[in-house]
């Protein structure tokens, strides 16, 4: 381009629910050349499970939590313990 910045096209979105808007009215398609690309990591192999015994008041909170966020309550339970041990190992949450 000739010394001009290409404009973006995807605004800056002051909540997560005014972003949400925004996509589920457009494709990303339209927007494939302002996206960087990024390196994905699939888990494979993950071989080893527990168990974890909730009350069936917080296992509905969970699955309803999980069903918001379009995702299962396994993958939802699982997230969140990594995100905590993550942040335990940076200091940045009491163990």
């Amino acid at each position: 381009m000739s010394g001009r910045q290409k404009q973006k096209r995807i605004p800056a979105f002051a909540r997560r629910e005014e972003e949400a808007r925004f996509w589920d009215t457009h494709d990303t398609a339209e927007f494939e050349d302002e996206f960087e690309p990024i390196d994905v990591r699939f888990a494979n192999n993950l071989s080893q499970g527990i168990t974890v015994r909730f009350t069936p008041e917080t296992l509905e909170t969970l699955r309803a939590t999980a069903q918001r966020k379009g995702i299962g309550p396994t993958t939802l339970a699982r997230m969140w313990i990594l995100e905590r041990l993550e942040a335990i190992d940076q200091g940045t949450a009491a163990p």
